[in-house]
């Protein structure tokens, strides 16, 4: 059910290096959208002061536009059911921030505050790739890896909150250490930051690439996008840590189909951008290794909802606590 006509949502998408924020009418129209940089090493309270200013941008200049409520997706462990920000890797000293009691406070709304990647996978539900599914696994790969978890219909957290980081799963036990703590994260092997690092080890070891061109000679700067790009132009060591890093997703997924026995698996995130090189491996992994019944009844295709995906996932979020 939609918003009544007068109401309208404010959904904000917290991010390490950029704070975006939109106000969505009753017809689920994106009216206004406004983009600040986070400033995260200025500390929290310069944040949070930077996230409220966000939401003024966007806030209703009619006063018959009545705000329901405001919806925030952040980075890292969020306790859902107290809007607590447990931790956050790219925001310095944020551990255990109340930030909905602070944004309520100043705001005078309800406030939701979930984990980034669980809202966007209800923006994917409602909004893009999902629509119709009842279960469905979201996955988002770009410097990291986030996931989120729907079942029939509802967004599954956790009994504290802290659920459905796909990301952290050890898929290599005694691999590398993640920045979590854990060892041999799926972070670790398939995320853009390991995409990156593995492209520069493998150039360092000595073998061939083109990449070593296009970053004038500088391994150190290499980025998955650079490997992507290499990739693009047929550069065989780019193709094959492709192919490394989608092997290792079709592992995970394999993983979560027997778990979840999902109908659905929608990835997203700027490392899906290389296409068949990533997408290819993970099929050949799951047609090597999941049964028979788990592949026939299972999708994964690719988002629908771009950049914005967090913003829509927070109208989602807000649409689906309420029950509208």
């Amino acid at each position: 059910m939609p918003l009544s006509p007068s109401s309208v949502v404010i959904a904000v998408d917290l991010g390490g290096t950029q704070i975006r924020a939109a106000r969505f009418t009753s017809d689920h129209a994106m009216a206004a959208r406004v983009a600040l940089p986070t400033e995260a090493g200025a500390g929290k309270d310069v944040v949070v002061s930077r996230i409220i200013s966000a939401i003024e941008r966007v806030w209703p200049s009619d006063p018959q536009d009545k705000v329901l409520a405001v919806a925030l997706g952040a980075p890292g462990p969020v306790n859902f059911e107290r809007g607590v920000v447990r931790f956050a890797p790219n925001l310095p000293g944020w551990d255990n921030v109340p930030l909905r009691a602070m944004l309520q406070e100043a705001l005078g709304v309800k406030v939701f505050v979930a984990n980034d990647a669980d809202i966007a996978a209800l923006g994917e539900l409602r909004f893009g790739a999902g629509r119709g599914v009842r279960h469905m696994i979201y996955m988002t790969i770009s410097t990291g890896i986030g996931g989120g978890i729907i079942i029939d219909g509802r967004l599954f957290t956790g009994g504290h909150g802290l659920g459905g980081e796909i990301g952290h799963m050890t898929i290599e036990p005694f691999g590398r250490q993640c920045s979590c703590g854990n060892i041999g994260c799926l972070e670790t092997l398939a995320s853009g930051t390991a995409i990156a690092r593995r492209a520069r080890e493998r150039i360092a070891g000595g073998e061939p690439s083109a990449l070593l061109a296009m970053v004038g000679e500088d391994v150190a700067r290499i980025t998955a996008r650079d490997v992507n790009a290499a990739a693009q132009a047929g550069d065989a060591l780019a193709i094959d840590v492709f192919r490394e890093a989608g092997t290792y997703l079709g592992v995970a997924i394999v993983d979560l189909m027997f778990l979840f026995n999902p109908t659905l698996f929608v990835l997203g995130g700027s490392v899906t951008l290389a296409g068949d090189f990533l997408f290819e491996p993970i099929q050949d992994v799951i047609r090597a290794r999941a049964p028979q019944p788990y592949r026939e009844a299972t999708r994964v295709v690719r988002a629908e909802l771009g950049g914005d995906v967090g913003l829509w996932g927070a109208l989602a979020l807000v649409e689906t606590e309420l029950g509208r």
